[in-house]
Protein backbone atom coordinates (compact mmCIF):
# COMPACT_ATOMS: atom_id res chain seq x y z
CA UNK A 1 0.00 0.00 0.00
CA UNK A 2 2.83 2.44 0.83
CA UNK A 3 4.36 1.75 -2.35
CA UNK A 4 1.54 2.29 -4.57
CA UNK A 5 0.72 5.45 -2.62
CA UNK A 6 4.52 6.56 -2.86
CA UNK A 7 3.90 5.81 -7.15
CA UNK A 8 1.02 7.61 -7.29
CA UNK A 9 2.30 10.95 -5.79
CA UNK A 10 5.39 10.41 -8.02
CA UNK A 11 3.53 10.15 -11.03
CA UNK A 12 1.16 12.98 -10.24
CA UNK A 13 3.98 15.27 -9.28
CA UNK A 14 5.41 14.07 -12.83
CA UNK A 15 2.85 14.85 -14.62
CA UNK A 16 2.41 18.67 -13.49
CA UNK A 17 6.36 19.24 -13.85
CA UNK A 18 5.42 17.58 -17.73
CA UNK A 19 8.17 14.87 -17.33
CA UNK A 20 11.64 13.68 -16.18
CA UNK A 21 13.52 14.92 -19.03
CA UNK A 22 16.47 12.95 -19.76
CA UNK A 23 18.78 11.26 -21.87
CA UNK A 24 19.62 7.65 -22.10
CA UNK A 25 21.28 4.58 -23.82
CA UNK A 26 19.81 1.08 -23.89
CA UNK A 27 21.98 -2.13 -25.65
CA UNK A 28 22.09 -4.93 -26.03
CA UNK A 29 25.47 -6.84 -25.86
CA UNK A 30 25.23 -9.76 -28.59
CA UNK A 31 28.72 -11.35 -27.50
CA UNK A 32 28.12 -11.30 -23.47
CA UNK A 33 24.12 -11.45 -24.30
CA UNK A 34 23.49 -8.73 -21.24
CA UNK A 35 21.27 -5.83 -21.66
CA UNK A 36 20.83 -2.90 -19.90
CA UNK A 37 19.96 1.06 -19.47
CA UNK A 38 21.88 4.40 -18.27
CA UNK A 39 20.15 7.37 -18.03
CA UNK A 40 20.52 10.66 -16.41
CA UNK A 41 18.45 13.33 -15.68
CA UNK A 42 17.24 16.95 -13.63
CA UNK A 43 15.03 15.24 -11.85
CA UNK A 44 14.79 12.97 -8.46
CA UNK A 45 15.86 9.61 -8.69
CA UNK A 46 15.31 8.86 -12.11
CA UNK A 47 16.83 5.05 -11.54
CA UNK A 48 12.79 4.35 -10.00
CA UNK A 49 11.24 4.70 -12.83
CA UNK A 50 12.50 4.85 -16.42
CA UNK A 51 15.29 2.07 -16.60
CA UNK A 52 13.29 -1.48 -17.24
CA UNK A 53 15.97 -4.45 -18.37
CA UNK A 54 15.24 -8.27 -17.97
CA UNK A 55 17.98 -11.20 -18.61
CA UNK A 56 17.07 -12.90 -22.26
CA UNK A 57 14.42 -10.45 -22.98
CA UNK A 58 15.97 -6.84 -23.49
CA UNK A 59 16.02 -3.68 -22.23
CA UNK A 60 13.48 -0.31 -21.86
CA UNK A 61 13.74 3.23 -21.42
CA UNK A 62 10.15 5.35 -20.38
CA UNK A 63 10.75 8.93 -20.57
CA UNK A 64 9.21 12.27 -21.66
CA UNK A 65 6.22 11.97 -19.36
CA UNK A 66 7.31 9.17 -17.67
CA UNK A 67 4.74 5.98 -17.13
CA UNK A 68 6.92 3.39 -15.62
CA UNK A 69 4.28 0.91 -16.56
CA UNK A 70 5.14 1.12 -19.81
CA UNK A 71 8.31 -0.37 -19.38
CA UNK A 72 6.87 -2.95 -17.31
CA UNK A 73 4.51 -3.98 -19.92
CA UNK A 74 6.49 -3.73 -22.76
CA UNK A 75 9.16 -6.21 -21.01
CA UNK A 76 6.57 -8.10 -20.70
CA UNK A 77 5.08 -8.32 -24.37
CA UNK A 78 9.11 -8.82 -25.28
CA UNK A 79 9.42 -11.81 -22.94
CA UNK A 80 6.39 -13.27 -24.61
CA UNK A 81 7.57 -12.75 -28.00
CA UNK A 82 11.20 -14.67 -26.95
CA UNK A 83 9.06 -17.08 -25.32
CA UNK A 84 6.26 -18.16 -27.13
CA UNK A 85 5.84 -20.33 -30.19
CA UNK A 86 2.61 -18.22 -30.86
CA UNK A 87 1.72 -15.38 -33.07
CA UNK A 88 3.89 -13.09 -30.88
CA UNK A 89 6.64 -13.83 -32.21
CA UNK A 90 6.22 -12.46 -35.46
CA UNK A 91 5.55 -9.15 -33.61
CA UNK A 92 8.22 -6.43 -34.55
CA UNK A 93 10.02 -4.26 -31.85
CA UNK A 94 8.10 -1.03 -33.90
CA UNK A 95 4.78 -3.16 -33.11
CA UNK A 96 5.75 -3.31 -29.58
CA UNK A 97 6.16 -0.02 -29.29
CA UNK A 98 2.39 0.82 -30.69
CA UNK A 99 0.34 -1.86 -29.03
CA UNK A 100 1.95 -0.14 -25.20
CA UNK A 101 1.10 3.37 -26.77
CA UNK A 102 -1.92 3.04 -29.06
CA UNK A 103 -3.95 3.58 -26.19
CA UNK A 104 -2.57 5.93 -24.33
CA UNK A 105 -4.02 9.59 -24.15
CA UNK A 106 -0.43 11.19 -23.25
CA UNK A 107 1.72 8.91 -26.02
CA UNK A 108 2.15 12.36 -27.63
CA UNK A 109 4.00 13.55 -24.73
CA UNK A 110 6.09 10.35 -24.02
CA UNK A 111 9.58 8.89 -25.00
CA UNK A 112 9.66 5.37 -25.36
CA UNK A 113 12.79 3.39 -26.76
CA UNK A 114 13.52 -0.83 -26.30
CA UNK A 115 16.53 -3.14 -27.34
CA UNK A 116 15.45 -6.56 -27.78
CA UNK A 117 16.85 -9.97 -27.28
CA UNK A 118 18.33 -10.00 -30.67
CA UNK A 119 19.43 -6.53 -30.70
CA UNK A 120 16.61 -4.78 -32.77
CA UNK A 121 15.77 -1.78 -31.21
CA UNK A 122 12.83 0.94 -31.79
CA UNK A 123 12.17 4.42 -30.48
CA UNK A 124 9.31 6.90 -30.26
CA UNK A 125 9.30 10.30 -29.42
CA UNK A 126 6.33 12.02 -28.79
CA UNK A 127 5.33 15.29 -31.21
CA UNK A 128 4.49 17.18 -27.64
CA UNK A 129 7.80 16.05 -26.25
CA UNK A 130 9.59 19.63 -24.48
CA UNK A 131 12.39 21.58 -25.57
CA UNK A 132 14.78 19.86 -28.61
CA UNK A 133 13.81 16.00 -27.80
CA UNK A 134 15.06 12.76 -30.49
CA UNK A 135 16.25 9.89 -30.75
CA UNK A 136 18.84 7.90 -32.68
CA UNK A 137 18.37 3.85 -33.59
CA UNK A 138 21.30 1.30 -33.91
CA UNK A 139 21.94 -2.26 -33.92
CA UNK A 140 21.79 -3.29 -30.74
CA UNK A 141 21.41 0.29 -29.07
CA UNK A 142 19.27 3.12 -29.22
CA UNK A 143 20.04 6.48 -27.71
CA UNK A 144 17.42 9.09 -26.78
CA UNK A 145 16.77 12.20 -24.82
CA UNK A 146 14.35 15.67 -24.44
CA UNK A 147 14.58 18.83 -23.39
CA UNK A 148 18.65 18.61 -24.34
CA UNK A 149 20.42 21.53 -25.26
CA UNK A 150 20.66 20.17 -28.61
CA UNK A 151 21.31 16.40 -30.55
CA UNK A 152 25.30 16.52 -30.17
CA UNK A 153 24.01 15.18 -26.37
CA UNK A 154 22.85 11.78 -28.50
CA UNK A 155 25.57 11.98 -31.18
CA UNK A 156 28.11 12.13 -28.51
CA UNK A 157 26.52 9.08 -26.75
CA UNK A 158 25.85 7.10 -29.76
CA UNK A 159 29.91 7.99 -31.23
CA UNK A 160 30.87 6.51 -27.69
CA UNK A 161 29.04 3.69 -27.78
CA UNK A 162 29.86 2.45 -31.38
CA UNK A 163 33.53 3.24 -30.98
CA UNK A 164 34.26 1.14 -27.54
CA UNK A 165 33.26 -1.63 -29.44
CA UNK A 166 35.04 -4.63 -27.40
CA UNK A 167 34.51 -2.69 -24.19
CA UNK A 168 33.11 -4.31 -21.12
CA UNK A 169 29.42 -3.50 -21.58
CA UNK A 170 28.89 -2.03 -18.15
CA UNK A 171 31.76 0.42 -19.06
CA UNK A 172 30.75 0.96 -22.20
CA UNK A 173 26.98 2.08 -20.81
CA UNK A 174 28.77 4.32 -18.30
CA UNK A 175 30.98 6.12 -21.08
CA UNK A 176 28.07 6.65 -23.14
CA UNK A 177 26.34 8.47 -20.60
CA UNK A 178 29.38 10.46 -19.93
CA UNK A 179 29.78 11.41 -23.06
CA UNK A 180 26.35 13.01 -23.32
CA UNK A 181 26.90 14.62 -20.38
CA UNK A 182 30.36 16.41 -21.75
CA UNK A 183 28.18 17.50 -25.07
CA UNK A 184 25.72 19.53 -22.91
CA UNK A 185 23.60 16.93 -21.45
CA UNK A 186 19.99 18.07 -20.27
CA UNK A 187 19.76 22.18 -20.65
CA UNK A 188 18.29 22.36 -16.86
CA UNK A 189 21.55 21.10 -15.21
CA UNK A 190 21.50 17.31 -13.34
CA UNK A 191 20.05 15.90 -10.87
CA UNK A 192 20.21 12.03 -10.75
CA UNK A 193 21.18 9.32 -12.78
CA UNK A 194 20.99 5.08 -13.11
CA UNK A 195 22.88 2.43 -14.20
CA UNK A 196 20.93 -1.04 -14.80
CA UNK A 197 21.98 -4.05 -16.59
CA UNK A 198 20.51 -7.80 -16.36
CA UNK A 199 22.32 -10.73 -17.51
CA UNK A 200 20.91 -14.50 -16.88
CA UNK A 201 19.29 -14.06 -13.74
CA UNK A 202 16.12 -12.44 -12.35
CA UNK A 203 17.76 -10.08 -10.47
CA UNK A 204 20.16 -7.38 -11.81
CA UNK A 205 23.34 -7.96 -12.65
CA UNK A 206 24.38 -4.47 -11.70
CA UNK A 207 22.06 -1.67 -10.41
CA UNK A 208 23.60 1.38 -9.60
CA UNK A 209 21.45 4.42 -8.66
CA UNK A 210 22.44 8.19 -7.67
CA UNK A 211 18.81 9.73 -6.71
CA UNK A 212 19.87 13.55 -5.96
CA UNK A 213 23.26 14.69 -6.32
CA UNK A 214 24.95 18.27 -7.59
CA UNK A 215 27.11 15.89 -10.39
CA UNK A 216 25.18 12.80 -10.31
CA UNK A 217 27.08 11.25 -13.21
CA UNK A 218 30.62 11.64 -11.56
CA UNK A 219 28.64 9.90 -8.35
CA UNK A 220 27.45 7.26 -10.74
CA UNK A 221 30.94 6.85 -11.98
CA UNK A 222 32.47 6.72 -8.34
CA UNK A 223 29.53 3.88 -7.11
CA UNK A 224 30.93 2.02 -10.34
CA UNK A 225 34.76 1.82 -9.43
CA UNK A 226 33.84 1.10 -6.11
CA UNK A 227 31.45 -1.86 -7.52
CA UNK A 228 34.74 -2.80 -9.34
CA UNK A 229 36.58 -3.85 -6.16
CA UNK A 230 37.24 -7.14 -4.65
CA UNK A 231 35.05 -7.42 -1.96
CA UNK A 232 31.68 -6.53 -4.12
CA UNK A 233 32.94 -8.68 -6.97
CA UNK A 234 33.96 -11.64 -4.22
CA UNK A 235 30.06 -10.90 -3.18
CA UNK A 236 28.83 -10.54 -6.35
CA UNK A 237 30.18 -14.06 -7.35
CA UNK A 238 28.86 -15.93 -4.91
CA UNK A 239 25.04 -15.48 -5.27
CA UNK A 240 23.03 -17.94 -6.84
CA UNK A 241 22.51 -18.01 -10.68
CA UNK A 242 19.38 -19.28 -12.40
CA UNK A 243 19.16 -18.72 -16.10
CA UNK A 244 15.77 -17.94 -16.89
CA UNK A 245 16.12 -21.26 -19.30
CA UNK A 246 16.54 -23.25 -15.70
CA UNK A 247 13.71 -21.46 -14.59
CA UNK A 248 11.32 -22.13 -16.97
CA UNK A 249 12.95 -25.91 -16.91
CA UNK A 250 12.13 -26.05 -13.55
CA UNK A 251 8.29 -24.67 -13.69
CA UNK A 252 7.46 -26.88 -16.55
CA UNK A 253 9.07 -29.79 -14.22
CA UNK A 254 6.66 -28.90 -11.53
CA UNK A 255 3.73 -28.48 -13.40
CA UNK A 256 3.92 -31.38 -15.68
CA UNK A 257 2.47 -33.55 -12.44
CA UNK A 258 -0.23 -31.10 -12.71
CA UNK A 259 -3.76 -30.68 -14.38
CA UNK A 260 -2.51 -27.60 -16.17
CA UNK A 261 0.08 -30.02 -18.26
CA UNK A 262 -0.81 -27.41 -21.06
CA UNK A 263 1.20 -24.69 -19.58
CA UNK A 264 3.85 -27.55 -18.74
CA UNK A 265 4.82 -28.03 -22.51
CA UNK A 266 4.43 -24.01 -23.69
CA UNK A 267 6.94 -23.12 -20.51
CA UNK A 268 9.02 -26.37 -21.55
CA UNK A 269 8.88 -25.26 -25.31
CA UNK A 270 9.90 -21.45 -23.85
CA UNK A 271 13.01 -22.89 -22.55
CA UNK A 272 14.08 -24.35 -25.43
CA UNK A 273 13.87 -21.17 -27.31
CA UNK A 274 15.87 -18.85 -24.92
CA UNK A 275 19.58 -18.17 -25.22
CA UNK A 276 22.17 -21.26 -24.16
CA UNK A 277 23.41 -20.80 -20.27
CA UNK A 278 27.15 -21.21 -21.74
CA UNK A 279 28.01 -18.08 -21.25
CA UNK A 280 29.76 -17.54 -17.56
CA UNK A 281 29.49 -14.08 -15.94
CA UNK A 282 32.23 -11.65 -17.15
CA UNK A 283 35.25 -10.98 -14.89
CA UNK A 284 36.57 -7.76 -13.57
CA UNK A 285 40.15 -8.12 -15.01
CA UNK A 286 41.40 -7.39 -11.62
CA UNK A 287 39.51 -9.75 -9.94
CA UNK A 288 40.19 -12.39 -12.38
CA UNK A 289 44.29 -11.92 -11.98
CA UNK A 290 43.45 -12.16 -7.92
CA UNK A 291 41.67 -15.52 -8.47
CA UNK A 292 44.29 -16.88 -10.89
CA UNK A 293 47.28 -15.83 -8.52
CA UNK A 294 44.97 -17.64 -5.88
Amino acid sequence: MVYVTFLHYFLTLIRKTQGIMTFSIVAWDPTTQMTGVAVSTKHLAVGALVPHARASVGAIATQGQTNPLLGIYGLQLLEKRATSSSSTVDLSVEDIIHLVLKDDPDRHHRQFHLVDHQGHTAAWTGKDCVGWAGHFTFPYFSVAGNMLVGEATLTAMADAYRTKEGMEFCERLLQSLEAGEHAGGDKRGRQSAALYVAYRDAYPYLDLRVDHHHNPIAELRHLFEESRKEYYQSFRQSMPSQHPRTAYSMMANYLADEPTNAWAAELASAADRLPPESLSAPVNPERQEALTEA
